[in-house]
């Protein structure tokens, strides 16, 4: 039995659309599967978790975006009893291109219908003000990327792009006008409760599941979604003129090679800015703070992978 969580307003609306051409294709195929619509913001986490707390086994495939796929991540009661499968629909797609996942969501279902290989991933907890805690598949930041996330979420030209298929612009120019109004910082990071690092003039910090964030930009080319660590990005003591510059390279992953740029592994981080800054998981705003911790779950989540794709 597969249970399907669709977004029927990914992508400006098509998700509805596009899952009528799924469903057909499951009845075509004899597919015994059960569907559940997402109606407001994290509800595929609370439909999720009504699912997952008998503790049973389930597969569950998202049909929507990187925020779907949190939501439905922090559903989960129990992450070594789910297999989960994903049909990407949204305007960033940072978890499906992380991973390798087909982009054709024909290519997408088949592939989910007749796995032929797993990926077992690493899921990312974000703890803030205290005790309140939210998980993350691809990524969580503090300062300009969650400014840019923060943005997005409330943004008309978001809505407009999706609609001609040119989601990704809408960070990219985000993007440009967060880094002229944006205020850097200094920040104070603890790597693994021993390793201190202190950064003036802060621009953002990001621990990174998967290599790809914000639409594809490859910010942590060498990090592995399995391997028990976090990969941090921190962009700190450069001109906004000089990141201006550098942006546009982080496609390619060649930013790495400018100096200001700081890449760490480690499977703790706690991070405290001087100022009260956005904070985003996997592309979702979550709320404004100055002091965050991130660290990795214990048990690992089983993925539907691509049939190329070996750890």
């Amino acid at each position: 039995m597969y249970t399907f969580i669709v977004n029927p307003n990914a992508r400006s609306g098509s998700g509805q659309k596009l899952w009528l051409r799924i469903e057909a294709s499951l009845k075509r195929r004899g597919v015994k599967y059960q569907v559940f619509f997402t109606q407001y913001q994290m509800h595929a986490a609370r439909i999720v978790r009504e699912l997952t707390s008998d503790l049973a086994v389930h597969t569950i495939v998202v049909l929507g975006g990187d925020g779907t796929i949190n939501e439905a991540v922090n559903g989960i009661t129990q992450l070594d009893k789910v297999t989960l499968g994903y049909i990407p629909i949204g305007s960033g797609n940072d978890f499906a291109r992380g991973l390798r996942l087909p982009s054709d969501a024909e290519q997408a279902l088949d592939n989910i219908l007749t796995p032929s290989h797993y990926s077992y991933i690493n899921i990312g907890v974000l703890t803030y003000d205290g005790k309140k805690r939210r998980r993350f598949a691809v990524s969580s930041g503090i300062g300009f990327d969650a400014g840019v996330c923060h943005e997005a979420s409330v943004s008309r030209l978001k809505l407009l792009l999706n609609r001609l298929r040119l989601g990704k612009l809408t960070y990219v120019g985000i993007a440009l006008r967060q880094i002229l109004t944006l205020t850097p910082a200094k920040t104070t990071i603890l790597l693994d409760d021993s390793r201190k690092l202190t950064f003036d003039r802060t621009y953002f910090a990001a621990a990174m599941n998967l290599m790809y964030e914000g639409g594809g930009f490859r910010f942590c080319p060498d990090a592995a979604f399995g391997d028990g660590k976090l990969d941090l990005i921190v962009i700190a003591r450069l001109s906004k003129l000089k990141i201006l510059t550098l942006l546009p390279t982080a496609y390619k992953g060649w930013h790495t090679r400018f100096n200001g740029v700081h890449i760490y592994r480690c499977q703790k981080i706690d991070i405290t800015g001087g100022i009260t800054l956005p904070v985003h998981t996997d592309g979702e705003p979550v709320t404004r703070c100055s002091r965050i911790s991130l660290f990795l779950e214990p048990d690992k989540l089983r993925v539907i992978g691509a049939p190329a794709l070996r750890e």
